[in-house]
C-alpha cells in the first residue's frame, strides 16, 4: 500500500490502529517531507520579490533541493513499509528446535540490517533538508520566517524519531561490529544537526520579537 497517497485523516487512522505499517519510521518521513515542504513554500513566497532580488538564484536552488527531499521523504514511507515485512516474518518464524532457532537467525540479521537502513536514510535525508532550512531561514521573506522555523522543527522532529528505529533494529543484531557502524553514523548526524536546527528555530523566534 501506498501510504504517501493517502488523505491525512486516512494516514492517521491506520497509524493509530493495531496495523504494524506504518510506524515511527513511516510517520518520521511524512513529519520530514512536511518541514521539506515548508521550505519549498518559503522559497517560492521569496522568488520573485524585489526586496530579495539579490538572492533569487539562491532561493530557486533551495526551491529544487526542498522538492527534491520532500519526494525522495515521501518515497521512504513506503520503503519503511516494505522493510519491516520481512522483519516481521522473521519474528513469527518457530525458534524451538536448534535447527529453527539457525533459520530464523539466518533471516533475522538481514532483515534488521535493512529495517535499520531505511530510517538511516530518513535521518540522512531530514540532515539535507536541514541544510536548505538554514539557508531559507536565513535570506527567505521575513513575512514567512515562521515557515522556515516550523520547517526546521519538523525536521528536527523527524531525525529524531528516524534515529529511534535505527536504534531499535541495531540492538537485535548479532553482528555487532555492523551495528555499532550503523549507531555510530546515526549519532554523528544527531550530534551535528540537532544543535544546527535549534539555531535555526533560536535565530527565527528571535527574529520575530525584533522591532520592524
Amino acid at each position: 500500500m501506498d501510504f504517501s497517497s493517502m488523505s491525512c485523516s486516512d494516514f492517521v487512522n491506520v497509524l493509530a490502529s493495531s496495523e504494524p505499517v506504518p510506524g515511527g519510521g513511516g510517520a518520521s518521513a511524512l513529519v520530514g517531507a512536511v518541514g521539506a515542504a515548508l521550505g519549498s513554500m518559503v522559497a517560492n513566497l521569496t522568488i520573485g520579490k524585489k526586496k530579495y532580488a539579490d538572492v533569487e538564484e539562491n532561493m530557486r536552488e533551495c526551491l529544487q533541493k526542498a522538492e527534491d527531499l520532500q519526494s525522495r521523504l515521501l518515497d521512504l514511507i513506503r520503503q519503511d513499509a516494505e522493510a519491516f515485512a520481512p522483519l516481521a516474518a522473521a519474528y513469527g518464524m518457530p525458534k524451538t528446535t536448534v535447527e529453527e532457532m539457525m533459520a530464523r537467525e539466518a533471516v533475522m540479521e538481514p532483515a534488521l540490517r535493512e529495517a535499520a537502513a531505511v530510517p538511516l536514510a530518513i535521518m540522512e535525508t531530514c540532515c539535507e533538508a536541514l541544510d536548505v532550512m538554514h539557508e531559507l531561514a536565513l535570506k527567505g521573506s521575513r513575512l514567512v520566517i515562521s515557515d522556515a522555523g516550523v520547517g526546521a522543527a519538523c525536521c528536527r522532529a523527524a531525525l529524531q524519531g528516524a534515529s529511534l528505529n535505527v536504534f531499535i533494529n541495531t540492538r537485535s543484531m548479532s553482528d555487532r561490529d555492523a551495528a555499532t557502524q550503523i549507531n555510530r553514523r546515526a549519532k554523528i548526524m544527531l550530534d551535528d544537526y540537532i544543535p544546527l536546527a535549534d539555531r535555526i528555530f533560536t535565530n527565527v523566534q528571535s527574529k520575530l520579537f525584533e522591532k520592524n
